[in-house]
């Protein structure tokens, strides 16, 4: 027993590297990702409690700080979060706290209920300061299913359900 809890501390894997060019190891990871999470939560009451951007920062900053309070090895904590090492995450932790305090400055939630912005159309020409994005193309699964839901609706038939589609596809 005596091992177990002066001895652990000890035998704890050391990481060497992170493989990262320009991301150092930082040995006492957990400790540091701890005091940026809760210097976070701190941070962000500043932020009206019913926008959605501190919704979404307490949420999983409140995640991540309960896995580094529960594991004491770094490799349970990158496992656990599954979002890169943990002096990766330790870079993020930092630009968020970076990202509160401009968003506090540039306070976006403050736009004036009477404030008009430009509406841009769906077959209107893209202005060209605003970036064009294309999403990828969706599986050909979909389309099938797209097509089979339109030729239904179309011709008045009801609608394939995903118990009576699941067992078309068992038959062939």
């Amino acid at each position: 027993m005596f091992l177990r809890a002066v001895g652990r501390p000890l035998l704890a894997k050391v990481k060497q590297t992170t493989g990262i060019v320009g991301l150092d190891v930082v040995p006492n990871a957990r400790e540091v990702l701890i005091g940026l999470y809760n210097k976070t939560l701190t941070e962000i009451r500043a932020v009206p409690e019913d926008e959605g951007y501190r919704k979404a920062v307490e949420s999983f900053t409140r995640h991540r700080l309960k896995v580094c309070e529960e594991e004491q090895d770094w490799e349970n904590i990158e496992k656990r979060l599954g979002c890169g090492q943990v002096e990766e995450l330790i870079e993020e932790a930092r630009d968020e706290l970076t990202l509160i305090g401009k968003m506090i400055e540039w306070d976006p939630w403050g736009v004036p209920d009477d404030y008009e912005c430009e509406v841009i159309e769906n077959d209107a020409p893209v202005p060209k300061h605003i970036p064009l994005h294309r999403p990828g193309p969706l599986p050909e699964e979909f389309y099938k299913t797209m097509e089979v839901l339109t030729s239904s609706s179309k011709h008045g038939a009801p609608a394939i359900t995903s118990s009576e589609s699941s067992e078309s596809q068992s038959k062939e």
